[in-house]
This record gives C-alpha cells, structure tokens and sequence, in this order.
C-alpha cells in the first residue's frame, strides 16, 4: 500500500526529565469546570454533566514558543488549564478504575478566539473556529504521574507579562480528573496518547501582540508562551 501523499507527522510533547516523547492522538477539553469561570461566562455552578469540545492534536505549541497574533480576531484569551496524558484507553472506565488510564499531567493554555465564540454562541453554532484554530493549544512537558502523583489539588496561576491574571486551586473542579475520564469515555473509546484539558480558573483576560503567558500548576511548573509583536 502506497500513501498519495506522505502522512503528517505525529503530534507529541516532551517528557519531563527525559528525551522521550509523548504521543498525542486526540485533546479534549471540559468547559466551564470551575464555579467562578462559569459564573463569568455567564453561567452557573450547578454540577450539570461536563460538556466537551477538541481541538485538533497538530495545533500543539511547546513551552518557550513564540507564536503569531491569530488571525480573525481581536479578542485573544487565555485559559490556564490542567492537563491530564491517557497512558491507556477503554469504554465505560469506572470512576475508581480511572487514574490508572492516567500516564501523567502537564500545564496547558486553552488559547480561544473570543469573540468568534460570542458569535457562535449567539448564532447557537459550533465553537471550532473558536477554540481549534492552530496554535491554540500551548502545552508543556508531561510530567509522569509515577513521579509527581495524581493532582487533585494545588495552585494554578496565569500571568501576563508579570501580572497575575488567574488564581485558583485544582481542588476547585466542578468534576475531578476520575469523573472526568469515567463521563467522556461513556461517550467515545478513549485511547492511549488522548489529552483532556481539564478546564480553567476564573480571570480569563484578553492577549495582545508583545505580550508574555505564563501559566503555572503547583507541581508541574511553569508554560511560557509568547504572542509575536
């Protein structure tokens, strides 16, 4: 069998520690899984089912990167997230079976195009060009979860050129990291390399050209992206 053109690269991050790379398949994203961020939004903290939208796994960016203004927009937010690595898959995992699917975590912005997700909203349309655009998904090195244990808490900071722009904790999910993988793969067969993007803290705040991210997760250090000026 012959391709009729060559197939894209795979996606993958680095491994912390390590020069071994972590395959990326699919990402995932839980929206609105933090109280004050949904208030935010616009809606309320009821522990409704978590609602998921992707982005595409080559629109990866690794920490240091420089990345340029996207086009389409001119509200560029950020959204510090956890974010969690399947070592391996399944259909109907168990809530108490779910950490062992877990290889480990990593600290990732969920950069979105907002006013294009306004408009979606409003138009009652899909948010991918909202959120899946390239270059939306800067995501540091994974860090084991044989090393650094399962997070169930912890600081999560996003500053902006020095300013802090989100605080909270990973104990403030409306849906832990076990409900989480135990819920989505009720709707689709997880598999090995899949990441979930576990959601953000309130304070999500516009980006601009020259401006610097970092997002930081207790544990897992610090993601640095810079926005092209």
């Amino acid at each position: 069998m012959s391709f009729v053109f060559s197939p894209a690269d795979t996606s993958s991050l680095p491994v912390a520690g390590s020069t071994d790379r972590f395959p990326v398949r699919r990402i995932f994203c839980v929206g609105r899984n933090y109280a004050a961020h949904a208030a935010e939004m616009g809606g309320d903290a009821d522990r409704e089912p978590p609602f998921f939208f992707m982005k595409p796994a080559d629109v990866l960016v690794e920490d240091g990167a420089e990345i340029p203004y996207p086009p389409q927009t001119s509200n560029l937010h950020h959204e510090a997230e956890l974010v969690v690595a399947l070592g391996q898959g399944g259909r109907d995992i168990a809530e108490a079976d779910a950490l062992t699917h877990v290889w480990g975590y990593a600290v990732g912005n969920d950069l979105t195009r907002r006013d294009l997700q306004a408009e979606a909203k409003k138009m009652g349309r899909p948010w991918d060009m909202a959120k899946g655009f390239d270059l939306s998904a800067p995501i540091g090195p994974v860090h084991p979860a044989s090393q650094v244990g399962h997070l169930a808490k912890g600081a999560i900071l996003c500053r902006v050129n020095g300013a802090l722009r989100q605080q909270g904790d990973l104990a403030d999910m409306i849906w832990s990291v076990p409900e989480i993988v135990s819920f989505l793969s009720r709707s689709v067969v997880l598999r090995a390399g899949d990441l979930i993007m576990t959601g953000t803290p309130a304070g999500v705040g516009m980006l601009t050209p020259a401006d610097t991210c970092e997002v930081e997760i207790e544990g897992l250090g610090i993601l640095t992206t810079r926005i092209a000026g």
